[in-house]
């Protein structure tokens, strides 16, 4: 049975939610003027953090691997979703070719490949999965968590076109975030289209040019709805020319962690807070919550031991980090039982379909959640998270889920502008 969503609930309320739910109206609207002026990511997740003073994304990734962990009430969402996304992209796609990560040791990965493949399908496609790992070269099926299997396929290019030996899709849909760089297969195609773009993989995309356009949206919503920005938006900072294992860059790192502290600092005062300013340092692209530390002073980032060095020295696929975002840490006072907790919300295209809550049972209120240890708890959306209930407490279910969904709106739209600036 999926769990619902009732001891995190036990976190300190916003005022801002109820704010949200008194311009409600205002939001949609807004929403909707956005919408047209901008093309949504096929499809995201958006990690939030709730302080109780402050509700913020801290991290948006365009290519999500976790639709295992959704509930089944988020099915008939998503499925419409996707409905309306291949819609505007492709209104007579018929074949959809999905190719994941390279992540054939992970059953749980390959899970949520099942996972989306079953809801694409439920949408009308013909889904096939074509794998880039050359060990690949005949189809291959691969056992699941829920006994079943998923059959992977090598991929085969023809000229400018791309597909597998027997199936010439409409559209490609990429669930691999392209971290090690962009393959060969997948440059100077002519058909199908692919979604999201090349340039939304970490071969391209950085963290802070992300939160450089979440600055524009949660600015421009702010003002609409009458809040500080900062109740929904994490100051940061970027170092560049960074080399860990060199020690190169320190002297940039601790400066701009103290610059960030500052500020931090300021805001609490202002707003009476007493919890401890911290900062993340993150590696600029990539996920999986590798090359990622928090940091409380300024000195603490100078003489990294052998140890942490080596942890954010390198990401995913062995990429080293020569650039790195100075994050503002927003503690989370959201649990789930007595564990420490925080939501992620899953979009596709403009609408919000589920989500769940990372839980961890040994990581405090101001650390990465997203490390080994960690396990998911779905949330079942009762009601749309698009309709919140004015007649009901800011706390209940179907109002934090409509805040948890202004807030992950907000990062979607800034993935879409950012997406279009890299274009231009």
């Amino acid at each position: 049975m999926t769990n619902r969503i009732t001891l995190p609930l036990e976190s300190p309320l916003l005022d801002i939610e109820e704010t949200f739910i008194g311009a409600a109206c205002a939001i949609e609207s807004w929403f909707r003027s956005q919408w047209i002026e901008h093309t949504p990511p096929f499809y995201g997740s958006v990690d939030l953090r709730n302080a109780g003073f402050k509700l913020a994304p801290i991290d948006m990734n365009l290519f999500p691997g976790g639709f295992n962990n959704l509930g089944p009430s988020s099915l008939p969402l998503c499925v419409q979703a996707v409905t309306d996304a291949i819609e505007r992209v492709c209104a007579d796609a018929k074949k959809l070719l999905l190719i994941p990560e390279n992540h054939t040791r992970n059953p749980f990965y390959l899970q949520n490949v099942s996972s989306l493949t079953h809801l694409l399908t439920l949408a009308g496609l013909e889904v096939r999965v074509g794998s880039l790992m050359p060990e690949i070269t005949a189809p291959t099926p691969f056992n699941l968590p829920d006994g079943n299997t998923l059959l992977v396929e090598p991929l085969v290019r023809d000229g400018a076109h791309l597909g597998l030996a027997d199936f010439y899709p409409c559209a490609i849909l990429l669930n691999n975030d392209l971290s090690s760089g962009i393959p060969d297969l997948l440059q100077n195609l002519d058909a199908p289209v692919i979604l999201p773009p090349l340039h939304a993989g970490w071969a391209t995309r950085r963290k802070s040019r992300h939160f450089v356009a979440y600055d524009e949206v949660a600015n421009e919503f702010s003002r609409l709805v009458g809040v500080d920005p900062w109740r929904i938006n994490p100051y940061f900072s970027v170092c560049s020319s960074v080399n860990f294992h060199e020690r190169q860059g320190e002297e940039c790192l601790a400066a701009n962690v103290e610059a960030v502290l500052a500020m931090i600092r300021e805001k609490y005062a202002e707003y009476g807070i007493e919890e401890t300013p911290y900062v993340v340092v993150k590696a600029d692209a990539g996920t999986y919550g590798m090359g990622v530390m928090t940091v409380k002073d300024a000195s603490g980032i100078v003489g990294l031991n052998r140890k942490q060095r080596n942890k954010m020295s390198v990401i995913k696929e062995g990429v080293n980090v020569n650039q790195v975002i100075i994050q503002e840490g927003v503690h989370t006072h959201e649990r789930f039982g007595s564990n420490t907790a925080e939501p992620v919300v899953y979009m596709i295209d403009r609408f919000v379909v589920g989500g769940f809550y990372r839980v961890h049972g040994s990581r405090g209120i101001d650390e990465n959640l997203n490390a080994p240890g960690m396990y998911f708890e779905p949330v079942a959306f009762e009601t749309s998270c698009s309709c919140p209930d004015q007649c009901k407490k800011p706390n209940d279910p179907p109002n934090r889920f409509y805040t948890y969904g202004i807030l992950a709106r907000l990062a979607h739209l800034a993935a879409s502008i950012e997406l279009e600036e890299e274009v231009e």
